[in-house]
């Protein structure tokens, strides 16, 4: 490890730290990068490939329907988590990799501020000392724990705990009807364990379009996950959990899905002059600047990039700033998101609450189910929907989607929302067929209205009756 002061320290391996490290080092820059292994990316691949097994274990059981008769398959949970762990070794090994690569020196260790321009590294083997140039924080986020009786001496899991399990637990209760909950209780079940989805607000996804929620909710329990909503956790006993209203849920194990809390703690920033706000996020100006000019921060532990891709769009932007000098303000682009349930569940934009808000009745929705979107290839119905949020001027504000693989084409209505044109220009932009993206076609092309059509019903009616009017009659013609 070099000594003198480095140009760039970034704390944190996970996607916003990685894209800060990279950038900073494409700029000619000295830099150290600190990781102490929760930045998440292993999580994430875990999580990723649990999905994915359950997914394949689903196609199996469902396969009778093409005429294949492979009947309901054997889940050998030691292999498929033993497969899940080697799936976020590689991922992880594959980024650290790169990292090095690309020329960010990698120090394993726990970071702490110790002044403005200073901090140390505990590792394993070590304690170093490090000045800096400038700094960012891209330490991420950490699975939330709520405070409930009972919780803490039940051990409960969280989605970055999942990957170390041995084995699967027979009954599990989820904590949290939110896109981690909806996704990994779905996938547990599909491997066999017996799930109970509990979430405290009336519907599931409570943050999408409500429809979305209860095309989920009827998924689920379609393929036998108990699932309750509008129900508060009293306390945690020896395998049960007690719910407010007396019911008594039955399990081995328990996940929380209850959202994340940035990873601030511990990192000393009393001592640098990095304030942070009542949740714990580091407070930055529009350039990602903290109160200490010195250091930046990026990704979710600012409380504005808790999705990959804006992370680390907010990860080049703090590294170009910091060195460069204060070059660009944050870009705010609607960034899509993607539940990974099956039918997927993809949203950008604003929802149409959030639409009303902002423009009362000149916000409206529109719909379409249709046959073709909301079935599989063979006809299987899985309840999907194209809703799309249009404001003033037919402006396309924001969309939600449920369909099969809709993470696959959710950018297209993303990059519409981003540039602000009309669901008629978007009509005319012809998705591939067949292919659930034909949704899209739809809705922005229904005529009912006269907003999503190439031309309005009142025009074309116009220009039909001047063609009856101009065109030469047949006895006159040649």
């Amino acid at each position: 490890m070099r000594t003198g002061t480095w140009d760039m320290v970034v704390l944190g391996g996970g996607v916003a730290g990685l894209a800060a490290a990279r950038t900073a080092r494409r700029l000619d820059a000295q830099v150290l990068l600190v990781d102490d292994g929760t930045s998440g990316y292993a999580a994430s691949a875990a999580a990723t490939a649990l999905i994915a097994a359950a997914h394949a274990a689903h196609t199996l059981a469902t396969a009778g329907r093409f005429g294949l008769r492979c009947g309901a398959p054997r889940v050998d949970d030691v292999a498929v988590l033993a497969a899940v762990r080697a799936a976020a070794r590689a991922e992880s090994g594959q980024l650290r990799d790169g990292t090095i690569a690309g020329g960010p020196y990698v120090l394993d260790g726990r970071a702490e501020f110790t002044g403005p321009d200073s901090l140390r590294v505990t590792g394993t083997d070590a304690v170093r000392e490090v000045r800096f140039r400038r700094a960012v924080i891209a330490t991420g986020c950490a699975p939330a724990v709520p405070l409930i009786p009972g919780l803490a001496d039940a051990q409960p899991l969280t989605a970055d705990d999942l990957s170390r399990l041995d084995r699967l637990p027979e009954r599990i209760a989820v904590l949290g009807g939110g896109s981690t909950g909806c996704e990994l209780g779905q996938a547990l079940a599909r491997l066999g364990v017996r799930v109970t989805l509990i979430e405290v607000a009336d519907r599931l996804l409570p943050n999408e379009e409500p429809a979305a929620g209860a095309v989920i909710s009827e998924r689920l329990r379609a393929e036998g996950v108990a699932v309750r909503t509008g129900q508060l956790v009293d306390r945690v006993g020896v395998g049960t959990v007690h719910l407010a209203d007396g019911a008594i849920v039955p399990a081995d194990r328990i996940l929380l899905a209850v959202g994340r809390r940035p990873r601030t703690d511990r990192l000393g920033l009393t001592a640098t002059g990095v304030r942070r706000d009542v949740r714990g996020h580091v407070v930055v100006d529009q350039r990602l600047r903290s109160a200490n000019h010195r250091v930046f921060a990026a990704g979710p532990v600012t409380g504005s990039a808790p999705l990959a891709r804006a992370a680390e769009l907010q990860g080049v932007q703090a590294a170009e700033n910091a060195l460069l000098g204060p070059v660009g303000r944050v870009d705010r682009i609607p960034v899509p998101r993607v539940t990974r349930t099956d039918p997927e569940v993809a949203q950008v934009g604003v929802t149409l609450e959030q639409a009303q808000r902002l423009h009362g009745d000149r916000a409206r929705a529109r719909w379409w189910v249709d046959d073709d979107l909301d079935r599989d290839e063979l006809g299987e119905r899985v309840g999907g929907f194209c809703h799309l949020v249009v404001g003033p001027g037919g402006q396309l504000l924001g969309a939600t989607v449920v369909s099969p693989r809709v993470g696959q084409w959710i950018g297209e209505l993303a990059a519409a929302v981003r540039q602000g044109i009309s669901v008629s220009e978007l009509a005319r932009a012809l998705p591939g067929q067949p292919t659930y993206a034909d949704g899209r076609r739809r809705v922005t092309g229904d005529v009912d209205d006269g907003l999503g059509a190439p031309l309005p019903a009142r025009l074309v009616g116009a220009w039909r009756g001047l063609r009856r009017i101009t065109r030469p009659s047949a006895r006159h013609s040649g």
